[in-house]
């Protein structure tokens, strides 16, 4: 697998911008509108964790009648998936989702790894 980084990685350029992209397409293209089609926008999430543990169960061979079915890049595609299907479903509840996201993740970045320290370069 890989090692956790130990700081901060900004997002790709063009992130959100993708992100708002694909939520006007699904927005264009969606058979349930309204409450509903937010509510099964969020659902769709499951089904994309499902994948990921499907994947992670192909990648180690853990279903005897199947046996080995997917490799750990199928485990990262799905995850991949999970994390803009989740990007998607918070667009889709507030367009301040890049500020939201970034205040989520300095919050839980803080409250795991403590207050940042500026690096040499800051000081």
């Amino acid at each position: 697998m890989s090692d956790h980084p130990t700081s901060p990685v900004t997002p790709p350029p063009g992130l959100w911008e993708s992100i708002d992209d694909l939520c006007a397409w699904l927005d264009a293209n969606r058979p349930v509108g309204g409450p509903d089609g937010l509510l099964l926008r969020i659902l769709k999430l499951s089904e994309e964790v499902g994948e990921v543990a499907q994947a992670v169960v192909g990648a180690t061979g853990q279903n005897p009648r199947k046996g080995t079915t997917h490799t750990w890049d199928d485990v990262q595609s799905e995850l991949c998936d999970v994390a803009v299907t989740a990007l998607v479903a918070l667009r889709t509840l507030t367009p301040a989702a890049p500020e939201v996201f970034a205040r989520h993740v300095e919050g839980v970045t803080r409250r795991s790894l403590g207050p940042r320290r500026p690096d040499a370069s800051e000081v």
